[in-house]
């Protein structure tokens, strides 16, 4: 019975549930943005479309721990996930994320629309294949370029609902895109000695801390002017504006603290600060889109 229970939280932990908790939330926000008007339709279309998504995302993190689990075995931080660690096998693992995967594609495209079945199957293989074995081992800009898979939720929740490309939807990816690096790179700062250990060309690394935090600091500048476009474009009102442009000088508060710090302090509250940015961006996205 404990052995069971262990590997049901070791599968689960191969899913990178705190990862698929906030694509989801930015996915429902796409789904509310979305909505003409509230009924019995379209709220089954939510709980088929969060369930499609998380599946697949679920997916892409299985096959993502299962590609890297020999460079997650030279490393502290993810050394004790489930392949690296042998706790769960390979091939446990390929046929869990398989069935994972098609499961949520086939409920999206059975129960919302084949729209946003097939963008998340792009999201899918971009993350677990282009991004993860590729574009992560040959640039050290490859959180960036990478970055556009991970910023998909918004448009798949957009598309569950409308089974449409909508241009408001693409902005909310554009702010996940531009919010990816200086979050990313504030706790590659934290785990350089880490990453030194790995063949993965990661910024830190390769060009240094001191250019890294410049870079940081100049991607936060880009995600500020990015997150005032919803405003810009009349896709949101006040709240919205008055949100983003205080979280956005809060993370860049951050992002300038990390900057003169002689080392790594304030890596991880710049990473812990950008995680709490992006959740208060669409929470006012969304108090402004119900209350007006």
């Amino acid at each position: 019975m404990l052995n069971s229970v262990n590997n049901l939280r070791h599968y689960y932990q191969l899913t990178k549930p705190k990862v698929v908790y906030l694509m989801i939330i930015t996915a429902w926000v796409g789904m509310i943005l979305a909505i003409p008007e509230y009924n019995l339709g379209v709220l089954k279309k939510m709980m088929w479309g969060t369930l499609g998504i998380a599946l697949s995302a679920g997916s892409g993190a299985v096959f993502n721990h299962l590609i890297e689990h020999h460079i997650d075995a030279r490393m502290d931080r993810t050394q004790a996930r489930p392949v690296a660690s042998g706790k769960l096998s390979p091939k446990q693992a390929t046929y869990f994320g398989l069935v994972m995967g098609l499961l949520g594609l086939s409920l999206l495209a059975i129960f919302t629309n084949i729209t946003a079945a097939i963008l998340t199957f792009l999201s899918l293989f971009g993350y677990a294949v282009i991004y993860t074995v590729y574009l992560k081992r040959s640039t050290p800009q490859n959180i960036v370029i990478g970055g556009a898979a991970g910023a998909a939720p918004p448009l798949l929740g957009w598309a569950v609902i409308s089974g449409t490309v909508d241009p408001h939807a693409l902005l909310l990816v554009l702010i996940i895109f531009a919010w990816t690096p200086p979050h990313f790179w504030a706790l590659a700062i934290h785990r350089r000695q880490e990453y030194a250990k790995t063949p993965l060309p990661m910024l830190p690394i390769t060009h240094g801390v001191k250019y890294t935090k410049l870079n940081i600091i100049l991607y936060t500048l880009l995600l500020i002017l990015v997150s005032v476009l919803p405003y810009l474009t009349h896709m949101s009102g006040l709240i919205y504006l008055v949100a983003a442009l205080g979280l956005g000088a809060g993370f860049l508060y951050h992002a300038y603290i990390l900057y003169y710090a002689p080392d790594e302090k304030n890596a991880m509250a710049t990473f812990g600060y950008s995680i709490l940015y992006l959740l208060g961006l669409f929470v006012a996205l969304l108090l402004d889109h119900l209350i007006i």
